[in-house]
């Protein structure tokens, strides 16, 4: 039974919200296995825009069973509002499956993570202040609130009142922030509850089953590898595992049963907050010479570089091989996605990375030292492009300009990994399916 791991091959941002929608049709479960509200999925419906937090992208297909797997972090009052959106546009909520085990975010975790990011000033990781970090830090000291808590209130209020004996002093006496009170959490997190417990299920046993019978399920990741905890550039991470093996620990499900990982990579890469970014095109504002800045601003204007979750302007540079053939090993790509290819119609030439040097030593692949990382510098090589020629219209490989092809080409070898989904631009039928088959 073919499963698929559907995963963000460079900082998160790729299109992976497209590129699931799309390809959804052909599996009956949908399953977002790591991450929370801090990701952004954008997906279209009868012409219109939705921004998808934690709901995973198969919720836009009648036939498919969208499901929140244990490795997810749920904030109940975000999700309950998004559902009622969904309902609003005419998209059926009733099949979704959250699993018990899921860990839930609390108010505290979400106070503690921006008074920390103020904290660390201009050291800021970048976090999008969801709460994210603190409820998979409270998991792991496991001290955390899951989902099936919130089903037995004498459960839920003993491990509340047990987190704010830590939590309370923590926001008063370092942060000089509000404490919470027993009472006041309940009062606005058991009413979720009633709401959610229809949905609750056993999701690993669920997911299992439906191999058993031959199901057919898409694993969708949020994030990207770059901010994987353990295989990104830590510290500038997420808290969670966006790799491919995530989905096997984030749902239960056992690895041999995953038999495709697609990749989302977008042509060019962007990334939001802190961190390393060899190839990024900074603006005039930052201190970019004009040709840098006109590439920056011009990847940021024409791409909508623009954060689904927050709005945040994301930073921009050309296309980097080094973490394309790093994210092909990591997460074990059997085919790659890519991307915004129309987006570079605006360009003369069009620069790609090919390898790094620092200190005199060439980087073909992902250092291993984070300082490294931070002083590389891209070795280019440099591309004549297609400017002027419009391509959003193409839905053949062979239509595509002679330069556009070649530029594919050149990533697919690079990256060492067939591109076999091509996306010319933000709608459905604006793809070019060049050998992807999801059998």
């Amino acid at each position: 039974m073919p499963s698929t791991v559907l995963v963000g091959a460079q900082w998160g941002d790729e299109g992976k919200g497209k590129i699931t929608d799309l390809i959804a049709k052909d599996y009956d479960y949908v399953v977002r296995y790591q991450g929370g509200n801090n990701a952004g999925h954008t997906v279209v419906h009868a012409g219109k825009t939705l921004a998808l937090h934690l709901m995973p992208s198969g919720v836009m297909y009648e036939h498919a069973v969208p499901v929140i797997g244990n490795g997810v972090v749920v904030d109940p009052g975000v999700l309950v509002t998004e559902m009622a959106m969904l309902s609003a546009e005419g998209i059926d909520c009733s099949k979704l499956k959250i699993s018990c085990d899921a860990h839930v975010i609390m108010p505290y975790h979400k106070d503690l993570d921006g008074a920390d990011e103020k904290r660390l000033g201009s050291n800021q990781i970048g976090t999008t202040k969801r709460g994210i970090g603190p409820c998979y830090q409270d998991k792991a000291a496991r001290k955390g609130i899951r989902v099936q808590d919130l089903l037995d209130e004498k459960i839920f209020r003993l491990k509340v009142e047990t987190a704010l004996a830590q939590k309370n002093p923590i926001l008063e006496k370092i942060y000089n922030i509000h404490t919470y009170t027993v009472d006041e959490i309940c009062e606005e997190y058991l009413p979720y509850a009633k709401i959610l417990k229809p949905y609750m299920d056993e999701t690993a046993q669920l997911l299992n089953e439906a191999l058993a019978q031959g199901k057919n399920i898409l694993f969708e990741g949020a994030q990207g590898t770059l901010l994987d905890i353990d295989h990104g550039t830590y510290p500038y991470v997420t808290s969670s595992s966006c790799c491919a093996g995530g989905a096997a620990t984030g749902t239960g499900v056992g690895p041999v049963a995953i038999s495709k990982v697609l990749g989302i990579q977008k042509a060019y890469v962007t990334r939001v907050g802190g961190g390393p970014f060899p190839t990024e095109q900074r603006s005039a504002e930052e201190g970019a010479e004009a040709e840098e800045a006109e590439v920056g601003d011009t990847l940021c204007s024409v791409g909508h570089e623009y954060g689904v979750t927050t709005g945040r302007r994301r930073r921009c540079g050309w296309f980097d091989a080094v973490i394309a053939r790093y994210a092909a090993q990591v997460n074990g790509l059997t085919d790659i996605a890519l991307t915004k290819l129309d987006v570079l119609s605006a360009f003369d030439t069009i620069k790609v990375c090919v390898a790094y040097e620092c200190e005199g030593t060439r980087y073909e692949y992902f250092p291993m030292q984070q300082s490294v990382l931070f002083h590389a510098k891209p070795i280019y090589e440099e591309l004549p492009g297609w400017k002027g020629e419009d391509i959003s219209g193409c839905r053949s490989f062979d239509e595509l300009p002679k330069n556009t092809q070649h530029y594919v080409e050149y990533l697919e070898g690079l990256a060492g990994v067939p591109m076999s989904i091509i996306s010319v631009g933000p709608d459905h039928d604006q793809t070019i399916m060049r050998g992807w088959s999801s059998c």
